[in-house]
């Protein structure tokens, strides 16, 4: 079964790449891409709103005579979605963003005007300041006063983490400290266990000197002996009732074995035949 994608393609030796004729393209052709819409906008024949996000099949030119320091500038043109009308829109490197050309007008965005109107009292507030000294002064005395406040709440905000910090590792200390001492009363006390259970085991088993001498190389023998206490009495061990037929001093005579006569008749009634046998 041959690849179904071939990785090496047979070059024969007489090939000359420079005999293969050049196709021959205009200048500024267009390049049939997919792309996504940049931004939301609003078809101006029909008035289909058309979301970013959604996927077409542009065309896309280099626009001529326009460029950003050297940075070339792409005409893209889609079909709106509900009349197919035409429409187009650039890249804008300058605002690293896209414009619409024509056909569509792009919606409005509250983040865009808010950006301008920053711009736009940004230098409005250095113009006031290049044309009156005091109000620049004024206003960096203002800004002084804001960076201030701003690192005393930043610098209260450092002190309550590392004080809730702090906490925290003193209660971790705290419990890692009684854990720790839980563990060593549990050792102590299974520690103690085992001594007491080696100790009772070296007095029920007890090694003696076989001969009784002081001679620690004569051979011993294992005495065992009871766990603890002494032997306790018979009478201890004995019930009351049996102890009591015990003191009893009235002799219990056995009964007397009852002797079977010899009959002719077996003790099942079966008379019995004697035969004589000759002698």
């Amino acid at each position: 079964m041959s690849e179904r994608k071939v990785l090496n393609k047979y070059i024969p030796p007489d090939f000359d790449p420079s005999l293969i004729p050049r196709r021959k393209q205009p200048k500024n052709a267009q390049q049939v891409v997919r792309l996504m819409a940049p931004f939301s906008m609003r078809c101006n024949t029909c008035g289909e709103y058309i979301y970013k996000g959604k996927k077409f099949n542009a065309r896309k030119e280099t626009v001529e005579g326009e460029d950003y320091y050297g940075i070339k500038i792409f005409r893209f043109y889609i079909k709106c979605t509900l009349c197919s009308a035409e429409i187009t829109f650039k890249t804008d490197p300058k605002n690293t963003d896209y414009s619409a050309e024509h056909g569509a007008s792009r919606n409005f965005e509250p983040w865009r005007e808010e950006k301008a109107v920053e711009e736009e009292d940004r230098l409005a507030k250095l113009e006031e300041e290049e044309a009156n000294p005091m109000k620049a002064l004024e206003n960096r005395t203002v800004d002084s006063k804001r960076e201030m406040d701003i690192l005393d709440a930043l610098q209260d905000i450092r002190a309550k983490n590392a004080r809730l910090e702090r906490v925290g590792q003193t209660e971790d200390l705290a419990a890692r400290l009684h854990m720790e001492e839980i563990q060593t009363e549990e050792d102590r006390e299974k520690k103690r266990l085992e001594e007491e259970d080696e100790e009772l085991v070296r007095r029920v088993f007890a090694k003696i000197p076989a001969d009784k001498a002081d001679d620690p190389r004569a051979p011993t023998v294992t005495l065992k002996r009871k766990a603890a206490g002494d032997e306790p009495d018979i009478d201890a061990l004995v019930s009351p009732a049996a102890l009591a037929l015990l003191n009893d001093k009235s002799v219990i005579t056995a009964p007397k074995k009852r002797i079977l006569k010899a009959d002719s008749k077996g003790s099942l009634g079966i008379k019995v035949k004697k035969k004589k046998v000759a002698i």
